[in-house]
């Protein structure tokens, strides 16, 4: 069980999966106001960086689940070198469908709400193991401008422009799944830059060390168009945010 090997690649440098900063991650951590013994369950957790600094920050315990080897791997190592391994645990494994035994105090898929098959489905998984009272957190991008044109969505990696909403709409539908938007905490450019251009180096590095893969023409045809490629759609048009809910 794995992720496509081109991720694995082209993130295998990342400590966050998604255009948060470390900063905004923080930032996050603070705002839910979380008691040291908070129960985290994140799924599609990555390489273990939201857990790990909030178990050192704010005492809590947690949980992540994702179906990259590598990166919960990571997660483990980052675990041991912050010191709270005694208070995370990385599972290898589908986030899919995943429901944690015992009720927790708070639960989160932050960037991968294809697990729920999008927001309404994501929500309705993370509410089977949250106990009542507790916090939900989505990641999810929403459009910054609407696109003029379906070249421009495509161009932003979407299907379409429908696979996204305007900031408001998108607040609004929470509403509408009966949840209370009770905070929220939206990436900027630079997270956007962090995220996207760390790739870059990280590509360049593994192309010179890896000339004879069977994936080297396509981390090559990356490298090429990327970075033009966001500069001019994603950059300019895509927002993102951790928006946290509480239902009604």
């Amino acid at each position: 069980m794995d992720i496509p090997r081109i991720f694995n690649i082209t993130e295998s440098a990342h400590r966050i999966h998604n255009p948060i900063t470390p900063d905004k991650l923080a930032t996050l951590g603070a705002a839910l106001r979380m008691e040291p013994g908070t129960r985290v369950l994140d799924l599609a957790s990555g390489s273990g960086e939201m857990l790990c600094t909030w178990a050192r920050d704010h005492g809590i315990l947690g949980t992540g689940v994702d179906m990259s080897e590598l990166f919960t791997g990571q997660a483990r190592l980052r675990a041991e070198e912050l010191g709270v391994a005694d208070r995370v645990e990385f599972i290898h494994g589908d986030a899919a469908g995943y429901v944690s035994v015992e009720q927790v105090d708070v639960t989160a898929c932050v960037g991968a709400t294809w697990i729920g098959e999008g927001v309404a489905g994501t929500i309705e998984l993370l509410t089977q193991s949250l106990r009542p009272g507790g916090i939900i957190l989505i990641g999810e991008p929403y459009w910054r401008q609407l696109p003029s044109t379906e070249d421009v969505a495509e161009g932003c990696l979407a299907h379409s422009a429908s696979d996204f909403l305007a900031l408001p709409e998108l607040l609004a539908s929470f509403g509408a799944l009966g949840y209370d938007v009770v905070e929220m905490v939206l990436a900027d450019q630079d997270g956007w830059d962090r995220y996207e251009a760390t790739k870059w180096l990280t590509m360049r590095r593994w192309l010179e060390a890896n000339a004879d893969d069977e994936l080297t023409p396509e981390v090559r045809a990356q490298l090429t168009s990327e970075p033009v490629r966001y500069a001019t759609y994603t950059r300019e048009y895509l927002g993102w945010g951790v928006f946290a809910l509480m239902t009604r």
